[in-house]
């Protein structure tokens, strides 16, 4: 089957999971402290065509382009005011650590819209989906009325942040590359405040127009190569 079929394929495929990318992004334009996803492409393998476009010049041509992976923008954003009695932020870098209390598997997150949940006899500070946040021990945080005006909330840090895997609930989970967490340092905890989304909707909404086009004029590339086949096919007959 001619080329173009398998590199218009690709390009649909690509510019769908960008989409996507893009409205899942805009979906969360005002969850706290939810980072920006950034779409990563690659070109395929280019290959020599029959013949010279001139004389010293090899004439290529490509196979289309893959989604390589998604990228997050952890870049921080504003932190405004909230009416939270358990509501926090982190000024600089870091994530909270949170964890399961079904699976015990730890994640990672920068929303500090904390509530307080009833386990047992005892108050516990936990994350809007319900898991257990985590002091710089790494222990649930217990809360009652003797408990400090600020509770021992941890802000832990990687070395490096590049490839976390995004586990949905706007949490995240480290990878080999990134290393072992560990006590960040140069974070402050900010009490009564939260951090805005960093996602630029304007920024997004242009992207969402490129996509579509790219899309279209894949489609357009599929329709094109078949009517070429149709062509190819009743000259034959």
């Amino acid at each position: 089957m001619n080329q173009s079929f398998y590199t218009a394929a690709l390009g649909v495929g690509s510019e769908q999971y960008k989409l996507d990318i893009l409205a899942n992004n805009t979906a969360n334009v005002n969850t706290w402290g939810y980072k920006t996803k950034v779409p990563i492409f690659s070109e395929l393998m280019y290959y020599e065509m029959k013949g010279k476009a001139q004389e010293n010049n090899e004439l290529l041509t490509g196979t289309g382009m893959r989604v390589q992976k998604a990228d997050t923008d952890f870049s921080q954003m504003t932190l405004v005011e909230s009416e939270g009695d358990y509501h926090y932020a982190i000024e600089g870098d870091g994530f909270f650590m949170v964890r399961d209390p079904d699976t015990n598997a730890i994640t990672y997150t920068r929303d500090g819209s904390f509530s307080l949940s009833l386990r047992g006899n005892d108050f516990y500070l936990i994350t809007s989906t319900g898991k257990l946040v985590l002091d710089q021990n790494r222990n649930p945080i217990r809360v009652d009325d003797n408990s400090p005006d600020t509770l021992p909330i941890g802000i832990f840090d990687f070395v490096n942040k590049n490839g976390m895997l995004s586990v949905g609930d706007n949490e995240f989970t480290p990878v080999a590359k990134n290393g072992a967490p560990f006590n960040a340092q140069n974070a402050r905890l900010r009490k009564g405040m939260l951090e805005q989304s960093n996602v630029d909707f304007a920024d997004q909404m242009t992207k969402v127009i490129e996509a579509q086009r790219a899309y279209s004029y894949a489609l357009r590339m599929v329709q094109t190569s078949d009517e070429i086949e149709n062509t190819i096919n009743n000259l034959r007959t």
